[in-house]
Parts: C-alpha cells; structure tokens; sequence
C-alpha cells in the first residue's frame, strides 16, 4: 500500500539558540510528539541516539540517509549558525497529515511562523507518494521542494491545494477548502 512522503523546510530569522528563535525550538519536542502520535503517523526522520555533540549536518539519519537541504538555504551548518528548520516524515495518507498540520500545537504554532521564520520564496512543504518499503532520503525531500518550486504541483511533488493521489491523477483532500485559507 502506498504511503505519503511528507518534508518541510522553512529558515529561522535568527539561528538556534538566539532568543528569538527559542521559543520555536522548545514547542518543537512536543510538536514532533504530538505528530508521533496522530492517527495516520508512520514514522518521522530522526538521528541516531547518542549524536547530541554534532550538527544536524553530520548525525547519522539511518535510512533517512545524509542530512541535506534544498537550494533555498544559504544559512550555516555549524551549531550557532544553523537557521534551517526541517522535517521528513512518513503518513498513511495525505488526508493524515493535512489533519495533523492543521489541528493541535502544530496549528498553533503553524499561525505563529511569522515570527520565527523568514517569508519564504520557496515551497515549505512538499508531499509524494512512495511504495510500502520506501523510506523517503533528505535528498529525496531537498529534489521533491526544488522541483515544486521550479515546476509546480505534480505527482513528482505536490502541496495540500493541487494534490494528486497515487496513480498520479489530481485528488481533493476531505476538509481542504475550510483549511485552503490558512
């Protein structure tokens, strides 16, 4: 049974650590718990235990591969540079994760992103379709953004607004146009 691939990407205006970015990144622990919990949730990219001394960008992911991010990012890779904010996921459904992104502390904080992130000029999602024994790579999700930003909605990658299911033809989401405006 297919699967949905789902990754974010958004840039801090500040790096971790600095004080107006803390707050983001305390609601991030139970933000990820409440997401591990949702209904529809598979799995969601994570390090390896035991990694806390290393950056993102050199923490063993496992099968999620080599940490990496889309072009957009300009940003550092050291611990008091890093201003990425990324996440890589696996759902059930499309209609799981729309449920998710759109209830819960993540609403909330999904509201607040104004003050935390930089107005993006790129997509901040991107969601595709992988086969049961798939686990999606962050190259996978760096190739699925950048070509959504390039080329659009596609089965390739696509968002909440134009989504296709997984044989490729456009779909609707159930509960998309009361969320269409957030």
């Amino acid at each position: 049974m297919p699967r949905v691939a789902f990754t974010t990407f958004a840039i801090l205006k500040k790096p971790y650590g600095n004080p107006e970015v803390q707050e983001f990144d305390d609601l991030t622990p139970p933000t990820f718990e409440e997401a591990e919990r949702s209904p529809g949730f598979i799995a969601r990219a994570k390090e390896d235990p035991g990694q806390s001394h290393l950056t993102n960008f050199q923490r063993d992911w496992g099968a999620w591969g080599k940490f990496e991010v889309p072009r957009f990012y300009t940003g550092g890779r050291t611990d008091d540079t890093d201003s990425r904010a990324s996440t890589l996921s696996l759902w059930a459904d499309l209609d799981s994760v729309l449920a998710f992104a759109y209830s819960g502390l993540h609403r909330s904080t999904l509201g607040r992103r104004h003050e935390w992130f930089l107005k993006p000029e790129w997509p901040t999602y991107a969601a595709w379709w992988v086969s049961d024994d798939t686990v999606p790579t962050w190259a996978d999700a760096c190739a699925r953004l950048e070509h959504l930003h390039d080329h659009g909605p596609s089965p390739f990658a696509f968002s909440f607004r134009a989504p296709f299911d997984a044989d490729g033809a456009p779909a609707r989401l159930r509960g998309a146009a009361e969320r269409r405006g957030s």
